[in-house]
């Protein structure tokens, strides 16, 4: 597995004085970095359409990384916020089960959550925010007004001074002012690309506006951010657009011993009923069969898709079969049709498109 977003803020963090991490990525001391991350921007997808707009023609440096698995936000910024895998952090996927929530159990939202669920127990992992700020490092966590406070953002993103900016220009005129004193990082999120993805497609005219709005953003912050600060351009996942649509249970028993689906339709956490896993395993992997790759918990342990360590919080909400859907295939929650079917752009899984992810770095 290549080196992902968790060794991105290890690195940048470690390049700002931060001991106890990791610089993997070797980048160079600095006293200010910035970190745009563009929520959907695949590598493949940028490499295709990027020469419709000029600034990424103006990169300093450029490298690939690896988006964690599942190739999902939640995810993936919770790797970012921690500099850890998803086995050691928790957060494995848009939904999981919640723990010892009763028969069936119910599952966690991680984006929309769950009042009953604090969520600092639920992801308990120091994050590099809190402790870049405790030694002296001023962190700043610029995005959308509605995501200060979240759940979300206190259990993936929690430490850092957060602003609140609806619009590119707020957000260039607050990490100007963030980043006016040294040893400052400021951490920057934009969510449009992905919005268009999922409602209309990548390269559709949408994600189009939405990639020239990225570029404009990358401009103004390369031309007004103050000098000597290392700007960072990164991605949380890529996407692939839906081919085959397959609803589990319709035309089909794999709901048969099935008590919840959760993850998302191209990375599942199915959850089985006790005693009927092996026959579920052979089911699910036969009537699948290269469609998807069906893995049972051990499996899926066994082959590090979460990482090589994995806590006892991650054992208990991991899926009894983790399910990855293949090329261009989807896996619909019976209990989802509409909205899963009506999406146009999905991630998650383990395809190209989907994990590489740039790192891009403008001076």
């Amino acid at each position: 597995m290549g080196l992902g977003l968790a060794d991105l803020s290890q690195s940048i963090f470690a390049s700002l004085g931060l001991p106890g991490v990791d610089n993997q990525l070797n980048l160079s001391p600095s006293r200010r970095s910035a970190l745009l991350l563009v929520d959907g921007m695949g590598s493949t997808s940028l490499e295709k359409y990027a020469s419709q707009f000029p600034i990424f023609s103006q990169v300093l440096t450029t490298r690939s990384l690896q988006s964690h698995f599942p190739s999902t936000t939640v995810t993936n910024l919770t790797s970012l916020g921690t500099g850890e895998l998803p086995g050691v952090h928790g957060m494995l996927g848009y939904t999981v089960r919640v723990p010892n929530s009763g028969t069936p159990g119910r599952l966690l939202n991680a984006l929309k959550w769950d009042d009953r669920v604090d969520p600092l127990f639920w992801q308990k992992v120091p994050t590099l925010f809190e402790r870049a700020m405790e030694h002296g490092i001023t962190v700043t966590n610029i995005a959308e007004k509605r995501y200060e406070g979240s759940a979300f953002t206190q259990a993936a993103l929690r430490g850092a001074d957060y602003v609140g900016a609806n619009h590119a220009e707020q957000m260039v005129e607050a990490a100007v002012r963030a980043l006016a004193e040294p040893n400052s990082f400021t951490y920057l999120y934009i969510n449009a690309l992905d919005h268009a993805g999922h409602n209309d497609g990548v390269g559709s005219e949408k994600w189009l506006t939405a990639l020239s709005q990225v570029a404009d953003l990358i401009g103004k912050l390369r031309d007004r951010l103050p000098r000597n600060t290392d700007l960072y351009v990164t991605a949380d996942h890529g996407m692939v657009n839906v081919g085959e649509k397959i609803i589990l249970g319709v035309e089909n028993n794999l709901m048969q011993n099935v008590t919840l689906v959760g993850g998302e339709p191209r990375a599942r956490h199915i959850y089985v009923r006790g005693g009927a896993l092996e026959e579920t395993l052979v089911q699910w992997r036969e009537y699948l069969g290269d469609r998807a790759a069906v893995h049972s918990k051990s499996e899926a342990i066994g082959a590090g898709l979460f990482g090589s360590q994995i806590s006892e919080d991650s054992l208990d909400r991991m899926g009894d079969l983790v399910v990855i859907a293949s090329d261009e295939v989807i896996l619909i929650d019976p209990t989802r049709i509409s909205q899963e079917s009506a999406m146009v752009g999905h991630h998650g899984g383990i395809t190209e498109s989907e994990t590489v992810i740039p790192l891009l770095k403008f001076l």
